[in-house]
């Protein structure tokens, strides 16, 4: 038994896979099959030792791909410029050369609009045709062959300009999904690229210390993490004292500090101080690199959606010509004339001609989208613009959706006779040189209220608690909890207050002198102004369960649920248990959108329904994960998409609806030969011009 492993070039969507199926099952010496859409990868598992490349080639060239072996590089460094944008040139030709057609029309000069609407129909179906032979020769009928169809039917009544319509706006539509695949494949590229390639190992035998590869990192060695450095595995801390910013990976607001014994995990960024870490799994099991894994699973799992037009492609078309067949042969057979009975068939083929319906789904696709785009919400196609409609579950990531994501002064409580000015003042010296999310906090709110003191003198850090430092000649600290219990005696007042903050969900930080306590400062991650009634409104859409994920602690994620209005909450939550919320909510209400900001939530809103991401501050590897992306980091959208994916819905129904209406009322006129051939021409063409201007109502927004 062997293993090939091959990248197909053309593979995006599950219609492909099916053609690669019928191709290659047939041959001898396939055991089993394999594909992963993401990565436009297929596997072979061969019978015999020796896989037979030449006769998987060709099988493949059958189909309109291409096969060639795999390698580990990024898809996009070893594709020519015409693999990565062949579609897209074509596309752009066949819509110019629709454009200067009907500019010709308008004009009056038939002859070159032919000439134009020829280029718009190659160019525009250069992808199609192909594939639409195949699946003609193998006797799957599919929206490829259904366009062609149309194109070919349009063409040969004289009605160039519809055809090459329809080939251009098809061509668009296929557009769309590749280029949303192909972001998802850059998607899995972008996570891994969190991680360093290289890790300072540490010998254990005289303590030198070399740049190694990660994956060439065993379990069990240690690896030095300097100052401002990337985690390149994940690990345990062996030596060292530091604040770790585990945003990329746990979504957690405000770095964490990290002693001897405490995990930390590969992606993440050091603080302050050097750490020694001892490596617990290799490159390949770390948090980050299952993170990739969990986003190309769940991209894989969608790609295996069948679309209806594709279903219904292989009942209608073969249909159609059935019947205008029958009607040639049936009415002679009884006594008719051949020539009557041959030109109902021909009026039965044209009013079959599927223009309208394959122009009634893309049109108002590419509406919906730019509609959507105007408003600030990227949508990556129209599955994605149809989906919003059926939620009646949605997932929410707190810090950085339905928080500002960074730290913020919410209290300052001054104790013991100082003042609001004295203590700020106090604290923005004793924090000027920290860079310390929490510190940067109050130096900011200092400036903010207008007070600029000068930095602390002997200064001195105490790693994990707080500093210290001389203020006009006094000793004064500022710290945690830990740095209180040291300096000075604990008062009920001072616990007090703190236990307050800290239950509503804030850091407290506390200021004081060698005397007393001089009082507290609370510092918490802000939430939205609209985010509050983001939730209400999603509530009136008919969005049942609204539920908050993060990886913060219980009572600052229960102090912004009571501030948001959400239906439940879940804390303390790693990416893997994100994804397993999300499972949860799919089995019990069918349809959830997950929407996050950061890399954390990247595996739980490939999983979802629908990825929402907030694109002004969210990740990269968060937004190419999504499906939608709030540009504008506007919260209103959310409600607001999903009224435009039932508006969208409801239009795609009619167009379809209506296109299928008419042509069967022309039918049913047909058969007893009541309609003529330009009965049916006009008909066909008032249902393409209406489905095409219902579909445009949706660039009203």
């Amino acid at each position: 038994m062997a293993r090939v492993d091959l990248r197909i070039e053309g593979l995006d969507c599950a219609e492909e896979v099916r053609a690669l199926r019928a191709a290659m099952e047939p041959l001898e010496g396939v055991a089993s099959l394999d594909f992963d859409i993401l990565n436009a990868k297929m596997s072979v598992e061969w019978i015999e030792d020796s896989p037979d490349l030449d006769a998987i080639a060709a099988a493949v060239a059958g189909t309109g791909m291409r096969a060639s072996p795999w390698r580990d590089e990024g898809v996009g460094e070893r594709q020519s410029l015409w693999s990565r944008h062949g579609r897209l040139i074509m596309t752009c030709v066949s819509g110019i050369a629709c454009a200067a057609a009907l500019a010709l029309q308008l004009a009056d000069l038939l002859t070159a609009r032919t000439a134009l609407c020829a280029v718009a129909i190659v160019s525009g179906g250069w992808f199609v045709f192909p594939r639409a032979v195949t699946s003609a020769r193998r006797l799957r009928l599919d929206m490829n062959f259904l366009m062609t169809v149309a194109v070919i039917s349009a063409a040969v009544i004289g009605e160039w300009f519809e055809a090459s319509t329809v080939a251009f706006l098809f061509s668009l539509a296929l557009l769309l999904e590749s280029w949303s695949i192909s972001r998802a494949r850059r998607a899995v590229r972008a996570l891994m690229d969190l991680s360093p390639p290289t890790a300072h190992v540490v010998c254990p035998r005289d303590g030198d210390i070399s740049d190694r590869p990660v994956a060439e990192v065993g379990v069990g060695e240690t690896v030095i993490v300097r100052p401002g450095e990337r985690f390149p595995l994940d690990g345990v801390v062996t030596r060292g004292t530091s604040a770790v910013n585990q945003a990329p990976i746990t979504g957690e607001s405000a770095p964490v500090d990290r002693v001897e014994g405490d995990e930390v995990f590969a992606g993440s960024i050091n603080g302050h101080g050097a750490l020694e870490i001892r490596v617990t799994r290799e490159a390949d099991d770390t948090l980050l690199a299952r993170m990739a894994h969990l986003v190309q699973e769940s991209h894989r799992r969608r790609g295996q959606v069948e679309q209806w037009t594709d279903r219904f492609a292989r009942i209608y078309t073969p249909a159609m010509i059935a019947l205008s067949v029958v009607i040639m042969l049936v009415g002679p057979l009884l006594g008719g004339e051949w020539s009557a009975w041959f030109y109902r068939g021909l009026v039965v083929l044209v009013i079959a001609c599927p223009c309208a319906l394959v122009i009634s789904t893309p049109v108002t696709v590419v509406a919906g989208l730019a509609s959507a785009a105007r408003r600030g919400v990227l949508i990556k196609g129209g599955l994605f613009l149809e989906t919003p409609a059926h939620l009646r579950a949605m997932a929410i990531d707190k810090t950085g959706t339905l928080t500002l994501g960074a730290p913020r002064v919410q209290e300052v409580i001054p104790l013991n006779g100082h003042t609001r000015a004295e203590l700020l003042e106090r604290a923005a010296a004793l924090e000027a040189h920290s860079e310390h999310p929490l510190a940067r906090a109050v130096v900011a709110c200092a400036e903010s209220e207008g007070l600029t003191p000068s930095p602390a003198s002997s200064h001195r850090a105490l790693p994990g608690r707080g500093a210290e430092g001389d203020i006009a000649g006094q000793r004064f600290w500022i710290g945690s909890h830990r740095l209180l219990a040291v300096k000075t005696e604990v008062t009920d007042e001072v616990l007090a207050h703190a236990e307050s903050l800290e239950d509503a969900g804030h850091s407290v930080v506390l200021v004081g002198n060698e005397q007393h306590v001089c009082g507290l400062i609370s510092v918490a991650d802000a939430v939205r102004e609209e985010a509050a009634e983001m939730v209400a409104a999603l509530h009136r859409a008919g969005v049942r369960r609204v539920v908050m994920l993060t990886g913060d602690n219980a009572a600052t994620a229960q102090a912004i649920a009571r501030e948001t209005g959400v239906d439940e909450v879940r804390a303390g939550l790693l990416p893997e248990e994100k994804v397993e919320v999300i499972e949860r909510l799919l089995a019990e209400h069918g349809r959830v959108a997950m929407v996050g900001d950061g890399v954390n939530d990247a595996p739980a809103m490939a999983r979802a329904t629908v990825g929402i991401a907030m694109g002004a501050a969210g990740t990269d590897a968060a937004i190419e994960t999504a499906d939608i992306a709030l540009m504008a980091d506007d919260l209103s959208a959310l409600p607001w998409l999903v009224h435009h994916s039932r508006r969208a819905l409801r239009t795609l129904r009619q167009n379809i609806g209506f296109a299928l209406g008419i042509k069967l009322i022309f039918l049913a006129l047909a058969v007893p030969g009541c309609a003529t051939l330009w009965m049916a021409i006009a008909a066909d063409m008032g249902a393409s011009l209406a489905v095409i201007f219902n579909g445009m109502r949706l660039l009203r927004g």
